[in-house]
């Protein structure tokens, strides 16, 4: 997908509804309550072309996150570290807990009159799993 794809899917996902149960969607994952988008998604074994991917898809979440922030103003990046280490001693809502298990940044915009949350990130921490690029759409406050 390019850029301006990704941009158009979580227009649309600002204001799809949400299911009632979790599981799977065309675009990731839903639950009551939020919407995983997997925008890009790569599978390496090899350290090296993983580190490649890594810093690619760094890129191209930088990239979403400009057009992003050019319509809902600059945002700092979220150290997701903090809500794992809470996560040992207090519940973390969905998706919050799951993004910060994944991902160790993630950029997060209020989006004005949907009363919903967007973050960015790059899922990159287990080194089992493919490196994702998210878009998170909730309703839930980030904790």
């Amino acid at each position: 997908m390019s850029i301006a794809q990704h941009i158009a899917l979580v227009d649309e996902l600002c204001f799809r509804p949400f299911p009632a149960e979790h599981g799977p969607s065309d675009a990731g994952t839903s639950g009551p309550g939020y919407h995983v988008a997997v925008l890009e998604s790569a599978a390496d074994d090899d350290p090296g072309a993983r580190a490649v991917t890594i810093d690619q898809f760094e890129k191209d979440r930088d990239a979403v996150c400009e057009l992003l922030a050019s319509r809902w103003g600059d945002t700092d990046p979220c150290n997701l570290q903090t809500l794992r280490l809470r996560a040992e001693r207090e519940e973390i809502p969905r998706p919050w807990a799951e993004l910060s298990v994944c991902a160790g940044v993630a950029y997060v915009w209020h989006v004005e009159g949907t009363g919903r949350w967007v973050a960015v990130a790059v899922a990159d921490r287990d080194l089992a799993d493919d490196v994702r690029l998210l878009a998170v759409i909730t309703e839930k406050d980030p904790p």
